[in-house]
């Protein structure tokens, strides 16, 4: 080292700058060779996957710049996965460099396929921070969540995570499942693809659905449409997707009991919406078994639940594609026209306040009457047009009347928001047990339903369809059963028939018969002074 210090110092300051130039002159020129020689060998550098976390609502802006300094080396280019978690997102802004820069916005759109929109009006799509194609965006503005694509989505959906859940033992079947899920209407199969080797993605597995909350009717023919949940590991054996879709989605059955007002509301509209609620309005209906009627009558509720339009998936000819699904509807009671708060972040108050605010129906609180009180309540007489109907309601208008009642005879039709309204403006409803006694869901709290029980042991159906709901409803409930005297069936029969005589002997031969008889062929006759105590009770209700 001694040596070497005094050889640097024996040469002039001059010279030894100029052996400092040599010296650098010679290093670049071996580091060239070394390049040269060797660069047939070298590979591209690695891909990097960065994975930036950032809060709620923040944004991450990238800017193309056609300056060299954030040119992309095109030789072992280096591409940069930018992956932002819950709802940032990440916008691109383009100053018309050729460069292409791979950028995902978000977890949640990389799994769904979307895409970045260019000046020009096109757009690349990324997976992974890589450009796969350019198309065009068909739907990205307006209240549509579909996303077209000139090709396959299998690419966005490869590193998705696989959830399935089925259950059947409940009172209504559903499966919940999230990943790379693909809907086929020609087969009425959901497919859950998974690169996973468990059991639930074994072969020849999978899950037949009947998406309709009412079990016990299931096995009827031609009852609902059935579907199949099909886990499969490999995407080569399942059709492609043709309609990609960015929010989750629900598929349920619009057959069985639906064209029943009761049924429509027990087994879907409140189903449904214990299952959609807690979406905030962004999930997708995909509805089976499809009536545009019944479709056109409810469609406030649908609307209120969803702000997307109902896609029929019973169409053949696409292949719809999420990342969450639930096929069938949760939250079916044991009990009918309920929700059990005790399982469900809401409850029949909550319901009932839904249906208020999007029906607008003023009304929240039923008459409190006060002694020289000179306004009536109101009271809302359904006489029914067919079976059950009464045949004297003219008798009862004028009883109701006596009583200082102000009577309202109405007949329920296709326009449910406008009988709602009447409905709501009442204070008292009355009527023979049947589906239109569920317009107590519009009534206002603490109203009063007075259910008139047919002849023929219906007491257990009154009571599970009607007593039980109204009292969670908050709606003070009164009965009135009529004696055979009161019912035409003693036109229609001998005194000492048994279906006058014994009804439980027509019980035992099944419902059919049962049905039949006492709920299709027999009206009410009502016997107003029999009848007058308990609109009088009624009154004392409303005095409380």
């Amino acid at each position: 080292m001694y040596n070497t210090i005094l050889l640097v110092r024996s040469f002039r300051k001059q010279d030894r700058k100029r052996l400092g130039y040599g010296a650098l002159a010679a290093s670049l020129l071996i580091t060239l060779s070394f390049f040269t020689v060797f660069n047939p060998y070298l590979g591209s550098l690695p891909l990097l996957s960065f994975r930036l976390s950032t809060w709620d609502d923040q944004k991450l802006f990238v800017v193309n710049d056609s300056s060299s300094c954030l040119q992309m080396v095109k030789a072992n280019m280096m591409v940069y996965s930018l992956f932002i978690f819950e709802d940032a997102e990440i916008i691109p802004i383009n100053d018309g460099s050729s460069s292409q820069e791979a950028v995902a916005r978000d977890a949640e759109m990389v799994r769904n396929n979307k895409k970045l929109i260019n000046d020009d009006g096109s757009s690349r799509k990324t997976v992974n921070g890589t450009i796969i194609e350019d198309s065009l965006i068909v739907n990205d503005t307006g209240n549509s969540q579909e996303i077209a694509t000139t090709a396959d989505a299998d690419a966005a959906a490869m590193d998705e995570k696989t959830e399935l859940r089925c259950n059947i033992m409940g009172r209504s079947e559903f499966c919940e499942m999230k990943g790379d899920i693909r809907i086929d209407g020609n087969s009425s199969t959901a497919f859950i693809v998974s690169s996973e080797t468990d059991i639930l993605t074994a072969e020849n597995t999978s899950w037949s659905i009947r998406p309709y909350a009412r079990k016990e009717a299931l096995g009827e023919k031609d009852f609902a449409r059935k579907w199949s949940v099909k886990p499969v590991t490999s995407r080569l054996d399942i059709a492609r997707c043709t309609r990609n879709h960015s929010v989750p989605a629900i598929l349920f059955s619009a057959g069985g009991y639906s064209g029943n007002f009761f049924h429509a509301f027990t087994d879907i509209i409140i189903p449904l919406y214990s299952t959609a609620r807690t979406f905030n309005r962004e999930v997708q209906f995909l509805i089976t078994d499809r009536k545009p009627w019944w479709i056109a009558k409810f469609k406030t509720l649908f609307e209120a639940l969803s702000r997307y339009e109902i896609i029929d998936i019973d169409d053949r000819h696409d292949v719809h594609c999420f990342h969450s699904l639930t096929i069938g509807l949760k939250g079916r009671n044991n009990k009918e026209l309920s929700i059990d708060s005790s399982t469900s972040p809401y409850s029949m108050k909550d319901f009932r306040k839904f249906l208020r605010s999007w029906y607008s129906l003023k009304k929240i609180t039923a008459a409190k009457i006060r002694d020289g009180d000179k306004r009536k309540p109101r009271l809302l007489i359904i006489p029914r047009k067919r079976s059950r109907s009464f045949t004297n309601v003219g008798e009862i208008a004028q009883l109701a009347e006596s009583l200082s009642y102000q009577v309202i005879v109405a007949e329920p039709g296709p326009d449910v928001s406008g009988f709602a309204k009447i409905i709501n403006s009442c204070d008292v409803l009355m009527g023979v047990h049947g589906a239109g006694l569920t317009n107590i869901v519009f009534l206002p709290e603490n109203a009063i339903l007075i259910q008139v029980v047919p002849f023929g042991k219906v007491e257990w159906a009154s009571r599970i369809s009607f007593e039980d709901p109204a009292k969670d409803m908050n709606i003070r409930y009164l009965d009135y059963k009529i004696k055979v005297e009161e019912s035409t069936l003693i036109q229609q029969y001998p005194a000492d028939h048994e279906v006058l005589r014994d009804p439980s002997a027509i019980g035992k031969q099944g419902w059919v018969a049962f049905r039949s008889i006492y709920l299709d062929k027999q009206n009410v006759t009502l016997d107003v002074e029999r009848f007058r105590p308990t609109l009088v009770k009624a009154l004392q209700l409303l005095h409380e």
